[in-house]
């Protein structure tokens, strides 16, 4: 995000790139820098004559360089921003040429998704030497909280923890999609809300009752009446809670526990940076902890592996979600 603002204040401060190639796996922060040139650089009066959108499946290398190499009509220079350029991937290296002398009126704008050029090509060295190369990296899942978090805050929004793990947890490490879904919120709620666990399932759609994380907190502290209901709600919606993830999201909690119990340092800040735990539910895992002894922990993790298995239809007879289920808690509790 620093060098997305340092791009952004550049541009504010009128040191512009003549190329701006926008590279990597994740797309939110290629969209937003190719959104904002798209807005910022020209005033809606030179935009008509001096702004071009293409995109990569509709035109070739040559396209763009003899796009790019036109004079601007009537204004200082002219943008063209290229879309969906990962089409190109084939035949990127004849951009060399335009990128060892670009024109110094041109905006050139390569949106280069989910792809990434090799350093080591002259045509990255060009475009890095002439222009801005900018890698758009996938956030780590344990980065993505603290994302959500500045996102809000830039807006005046506050999230409770355990709103924002729930996030993380239905919607992944995609940018693009949280923010969809944080957008949704903020038109809805006044700024200097505090978004709870009931905002995000009134507005977006998660139970609040009914997910992996209270059947997480179900197994850690052995409720298995609670375990079981929740079971059966997830049985009674295979599309919404699939059970190859559920498997797996619970794998990753005994996972986490098979680590605390190895740490020699039971500091609360030591365990949650070791563990990759949101701080915030760490005292489910203490909880877990001196339920699940080390040695049923790892009994849990080969019976959570048999059942993985079984869910991807290996040795299981087409069994239907609710037996696998089943099978997975008393397994766990047994």
């Amino acid at each position: 995000m620093d060098e997305v603002l340092k791009i952004v204040n550049d541009i504010k401060a009128g040191n512009i790139k003549p190329i701006y190639f926008l590279m990597g796996e994740e797309s939110y922060y290629i969209d937003k820098l190719a959104e904002y040139i798209e807005k910022n650089i020209l005033s809606e009066e030179e935009k008509g004559f001096n702004q071009t959108v293409l995109y990569g499946r509709d035109v070739s290398i040559e396209d763009i360089i003899s796009t790019a190499k036109r004079y601007p009509m009537m204004a200082e220079r002219q943008v063209v921003i290229v879309k969906e350029a990962q089409e190109l991937s084939r035949t990127i290296d004849k951009l060399e040429s335009y990128a060892a002398k670009p024109m110094e009126t041109t905006v050139l704008v390569i949106c280069y998704k989910y792809k990434t050029l090799d350093k080591r090509k002259k045509v990255t060295k060009e475009l890095a030497k002439n222009g801005l190369v900018y890698e758009s990296k996938k956030l780590y899942e344990n980065q993505v909280g603290e994302w959500i978090k500045r996102v809000l805050a830039g807006k005046k929004y506050n999230i409770e923890p355990k709103a924002n793990a729930m996030l993380v947890e239905f919607l992944g490490t995609n940018l693009s999609k949280i923010n969809n879904e944080l957008e949704k919120l903020q038109i809805i709620l006044p700024q200097g809300t505090m978004i709870t666990p009931h905002h995000i399932e009134e507005n977006i759609g998660f139970s609040k009752d009914y997910n992996v994380f209270e059947l997480r907190k179900a197994i850690g502290e052995r409720n298995q009446l609670k375990a079981y209901k929740i079971a059966d709600n997830f049985a009674q919606n295979p599309k919404e809670y699939p059970l190859v993830m559920t498997t797996a999201l619970i794998f990753g909690f005994f996972i986490q526990l098979l680590k605390y119990h190895g740490l020699k340092d039971k500091n609360p800040k030591t365990v949650a940076a070791a563990i990759g735990v949101n701080p915030y539910f760490l005292k489910e895992y203490d909880v877990a902890l001196k339920n699940y002894p080390m040695k049923k922990v790892s009994q849990v993790i080969a019976a959570l592996r048999d059942i993985d298995v079984k869910s991807k239809g290996v040795g299981a007879n087409a069994l239907p979600q609710s037996d696998l289920l089943k099978e997975m808690l008393w397994k766990i509790f047994n």
